[in-house]
């Protein structure tokens, strides 16, 4: 983790994941899903609330390799106390240019995915979850695994 200041800006949009869960990873942020998830657990780490969720790990880093953007780079924007709407525009301007189908089908492709569709290590990762969950609902995609998880579903 980077050293920063924590500001009380940064403060009062961290939100504390020891109490709650991050945002669904089905939202988007700058038209890219799991990027609002991601913020969270930026702002958490960064502030010390992070509990048992990582940033710049498994999922994270699809959206980090796919956008080109460098998580520290991203953490250290992050640290300054950016909104949302900031953090939005940061990634419009840093994110690899892309055609906004690429980006959509991207999205797509993340949001319908089944653990089979995703790298080894991720599947790994997720298969401890899944044992976990609640046997009267079925999973048909990856992010039903977070929703169930924490409650959204």
């Amino acid at each position: 983790m980077l050293t920063h200041v924590i500001s009380e800006k940064l403060k009062d949009l961290a939100p504390d994941l020891t109490q709650v869960p991050p945002r669904s990873p089905r939202e988007t942020l700058a038209g890219y899903i799991i990027a609002p998830r991601i913020l969270d657990k930026c702002r958490a780490e960064l502030t010390g609330t992070l509990g048992e969720y990582w940033f710049n790990k498994f999922m994270d880093r699809l959206f980090f390799d796919f956008t080109g953007i460098d998580a520290q780079a991203f953490q250290a924007f992050v640290a300054t106390g950016a909104t949302d709407e900031e953090v939005a525009e940061w990634i419009g301007q840093q994110a690899q240019p892309r055609e906004t189908v690429e980006i959509v089908k991207w999205n797509n492709q993340l949001r319908y995915a089944t653990l089979q569709d995703l790298p080894e290590d991720i599947q790994l990762f997720l298969d401890g979850f899944v044992v976990k969950l609640p046997t009267h609902r079925p999973v048909y995609h990856v992010f039903d695994i977070f929703d169930l998880d924490e409650g959204r579903l």
